[in-house]
């Protein structure tokens, strides 16, 4: 898997798409996840479309320890990026770089 910067909106977007392929690629886990959200399997495509949405995946990564520290490691990630990404995609203000 790939490293991401969170801190940009881009980063933050591909990293919740990230931790949304690593919810699909476990049946049981991605489930779970349409069950709380009340989305249905046929609506996750459009849905992903939505930074709304990608916050919501990356809030419900990070709502299970086990499940943000087992993301984390396979991402090669610091699990704080997804906080750090959920907070930019829930409509934070991304930060620009001062030269």
């Amino acid at each position: 898997m790939r490293k991401h910067d969170s801190d940009t909106r881009e980063g933050a977007e591909s990293l919740a798409i990230q931790a949304l392929t690593y919810l699909a690629s476990e049946p049981e886990r991605m489930a779970r996840f349409l069950a709380l959200t009340g989305i249905g399997p046929a609506e996750v495509r459009h849905a992903a479309a939505t930074s709304g949405f990608l916050a919501g995946v990356l809030d419900h990564i990070a709502s299970d320890e086990k499940l943000l520290l087992a993301f984390a490691d396979e991402a090669g990630i610091d699990p704080a990026q997804v906080g750090r990404a959920r907070r930019g995609l829930a409509g934070a203000h991304w930060e620009r770089e001062v030269p």
